[in-house]
């Protein structure tokens, strides 16, 4: 960016400037994940020839809602655990109990995640009718 860009002029004659504040890229577009790096690794790897600066935007805006929606179901699983501490077995299990995350990363391994809770109904004890009482 030029120092035009940065300067703005206070007064109408005498031209006093004053130094504009710098904000980041992820502050304007209020996010928390940061955009001029993701910026930079998308230039980095090769993903095409020319990289817009509303992509890396999307992208981390992307990242970050996905990132919020795992982390609230995965808190949310582990207030049902009695723990106040996110483990990997609460991403596991926040993760493969929503329909939508679990088709997205269906192909992902969790270390440590474990497996869901479930067992085949095959395996589960036939009921017995209850015999007649008048024999």
């Amino acid at each position: 960016m030029s120092q035009q860009h940065k300067e703005q002029v206070i007064s109408g004659r005498g031209g006093k400037k004053q130094q504009r504040k710098n904000r980041s890229r992820s502050s304007r577009a209020d996010l928390q994940f940061p955009v001029g790096r993701i910026h930079r690794l998308l230039k980095k790897g090769n993903f095409g020839e020319r990289i817009s600066v509303g992509a890396s935007v999307y992208l981390a805006s992307v990242l970050e809602y996905l990132t919020a929606e795992v982390l609230e179901l995965a808190g949310n699983a582990a207030r049902d655990n009695k723990k106040s501490r996110i483990i990997p077995r609460h991403l596991q299990l926040a993760i493969r109990n929503d329909e939508e995350l679990n088709k997205l990363l269906s192909g992902v391994t969790i270390a440590q995640g474990g497996v869901m809770p479930n067992i085949n109904s095959v395996l589960l004890p036939k009921k017995v009718a209850p015999k007649p009482a008048n024999e």
